[in-house]
């Protein structure tokens, strides 16, 4: 996802009234024009779907000590529809049968042949992919490949 297009899902969300996507949107352009004034520069794609899926993980583990707390249903409610909506942010994730294949083709250019080049595996999935890959699944196959 680029600026441009958070902008285009902000104002979707403005005329829509949902409040709940656009506060998200605004907390992810918030954290993006921090990244363009602290580092001078714009903003890259990467550096957007990084952002997402920080903001993912923080409400993720907010969520979980939510539920753990058990108190306050409307609030774990609302984190549940922030995560699900910051996950439609970003990009489809390659997993099944694509990721299968993905994982035969990094397999046979590293040529890599047993469990001691599984991190080389893992690294160039993720330069491949760029980070976007159902990771368990895939350690999960690579492991049983090089076995």
């Amino acid at each position: 996802m680029t600026k441009d297009e958070l902008q285009q899902q902000m104002i979707v969300a403005m005329k829509a009234k949902d409040k709940v996507r656009l506060s998200i949107i605004r907390q992810v352009m918030g954290e993006v024009k921090n990244i363009e004034v602290n580092e001078r520069r714009d903003a890259t794609e990467e550096d957007v779907n990084g952002m997402i899926k920080r903001l993912i993980k923080q409400t993720s583990e907010t969520l979980e000590m939510s539920r753990q707390a058990g108190n306050n249903q409307e609030r774990t409610d609302t984190l549940t529809e922030q995560v699900s909506i910051l996950e439609s942010l970003l990009p489809e994730q390659v997993s099944g049968d694509a990721l299968v294949a993905l994982i035969e083709q990094v397999i046979a250019e590293t040529g890599a042949s047993s469990r001691k080049d599984m991190g080389r595996v893992m690294g160039a999935l993720t330069a491949a992919t760029g980070g976007n890959f159902d990771k368990p699944a895939a350690a999960k196959e690579v492991g049983a490949r090089l076995a």
